[in-house]
């Protein structure tokens, strides 16, 4: 039990009815999940408004009720708080109500368009592996140290958040690495959390059906590092022409890396294989399994915030070279006929364009290039033209098929897409909705040394259609074909 008043603490309000000196039991913003002497916090969501379940919080139980309305009616013996942000609201009161968590270990936020997962995934078995209790906060999991829970969110709720931050307390958790996401800065889930640190990876065209405009899209990313104290550190990427927008207000120390650029952590590619990256990294050699351009990023992301974590460079280094690929994230598999099949998350017009421009880069173009790639339902509409443009312009032959589709029609997404092929480009692509006849026939059309890529799910073992899961993993789908083929 908690008084009320200690866990309003911080909290901005423009007016109280009821006594604030109440012992309570837990916060929800779930009227569902209200028991007897909860806290209530009404939120302003995007698909429901809390304040018209306040009547049957307070039926369930709740004590208390933090709001931006006051309701009409009031309920003898229950205290109202009213608010200017109920989602800020909620995300200090979670703070205090855990004991500040986040104040008890070192919290590293990553946000960005693409790399965030990596960035953030890599630290935390890069610190791991250097001996210490580590944290994570991903898309793809939630590590509390060695324990594992699944995720639901790039950015949990803001209770959730500091309820595993508070365990990762309890277990001694030195570090803790959480991907930022612009959902979860827009809905001020990271508000009362103090950050250690800050890293931006990149900004490209993304969930511009939440954010409406890009201009709108990169100021609330910048808002993140606006919000840093003193005592941190904001690490950004300036070959990104926004990397430089984000430090414009932040009061965090500076610093910055790049490949192209001047920086404070510079690296140069020196050898690109699908074995591997051989990187200078300020004058220091290392090799490392990560494959690519945009994991030199992330390695130098990495290294920058190790060492700004205060890890020798030289152990820094010898860490680097020890990474595995993180799940989804050019993951690749070669079958005995030689046939190389690479997933990745790449769901964005930059992340596909990075993907192929990798593979071509690294292939002697006596291969074919099959890519397999769609578009989830639900989303930002625009890029989906872009993807088919790239897919068609990059590959030597493209499958377009079913992502997640959600609740729109599957046929309409796929029409979008072909809506971007170039007409030079149109024998190069075929469209199979079915996502795991479209692995099969990919599988099917390649020839030894061929390089399948299945874009946009990754991490992924599902896909959503009509509002149901179903399970589906692109990585087990395309081992289980390709064995196929070796019968």
């Amino acid at each position: 039990m908690s008084l009320l008043k200690d866990i309003l603490y911080k909290v901005s309000i423009n007016a109280v009815v009821g006594d604030t000196n109440v012992s309570v039991n837990a916060i929800h913003f779930d009227s569902r999940n209200v028991g007897e002497n909860d806290v209530f916090v009404a939120i302003v969501g995007t698909a429901v408004n809390g304040h018209d379940f306040i009547e049957k919080a307070i039926k369930n139980g709740a004590k208390a009720i933090v709001c931006q309305a006051m309701p009409k009616v009031l309920v003898e013996g229950v205290t109202y708080v009213e608010v200017d942000n109920s989602n800020k609201a909620l995300a200090i009161l979670a703070s205090n109500y855990y004991g500040a968590p986040s104040e008890n270990l070192k919290l590293v936020g990553v946000t960005g368009t693409n790399g965030k997962t990596t960035v953030a995934s890599l630290l935390y078995q890069l610190f791991k592996n250097a001996g210490y209790k580590v944290g994570l906060l991903s898309t793809v999991k939630i590590l509390v140290d060695n324990k594992v829970y699944k995720a639901t969110h790039t950015t949990p709720d803001s209770l959730t958040i500091n309820k595993y931050l508070k365990e990762m307390n309890d277990e001694g958790v030195e570090f803790c690495f959480m991907e930022v996401s612009s959902h979860g800065i827009h809905q001020s889930r990271t508000e009362g959390l103090v950050f250690s640190g800050g890293i931006f990876t990149n900004l490209s065209h993304d969930h511009l059906d939440y954010h409406n405009t890009f201009s709108e899209y990169r100021d609330v990313k910048k808002q993140f590092f606006d919000a840093l104290p003193k005592t941190a550190f904001a690490l950004t990427n300036t070959d990104d022409k926004n990397g430089a927008v984000m430090l414009q207000n932040t009061k965090a120390k500076k610093y910055t890396y790049a490949l192209k650029s001047y920086a404070d952590y510079k690296a140069q590619i020196l050898e690109n294989q699908l074995s591997g990256l051989l990187l200078k990294v300020n004058d220091n050699e290392v090799w490392t399994k990560l494959i690519g351009n945009f994991n030199a990023y992330n390695v130098l992301a990495i290294y920058a915030t190790a060492e700004l974590l205060g890890l020798e460079k030289f152990e820094v280094l010898r860490l680097v070279s020890e990474l595995e690929s993180v799940s989804g994230r050019f993951q690749y598999i070669i079958s005995d006929e030689k046939i190389t099949a690479i997933v990745d998350y790449a769901h964005t017009p930059d992340a596909l364009k990075n993907v192929l421009e990798t593979i071509n880069s690294i292939r002697t173009k006596n291969e074919e290039l099959i890519t397999v790639v769609g578009c989830g339902g639900d989303r930002d509409k625009t890029k989906r033209p872009k993807m088919g443009h790239i897919a068609t312009a990059l590959s030597t032959k493209v499958i377009f098929t079913n992502d997640n589709p959600r609740s729109e029609d599957p046929e309409a997404i796929l029409r979008d897409i072909e809506a971007g092929v170039e007409p030079q480009n149109f024998k190069k692509s075929l469209t199979i909705s079915n996502r795991a006849q479209a692995i099969k026939a990919a599988c099917q059309l390649a020839a030894p040394n061929d390089i399948i890529l299945i874009a946009g799910k990754g991490h992924e073992t599902y896909q959503e259609i009509k509002g149901e899961r179903f399970d589906f993993d692109d990585f087990k789908t395309v081992k289980e074909f390709l064995k196929q083929l070796q019968k």
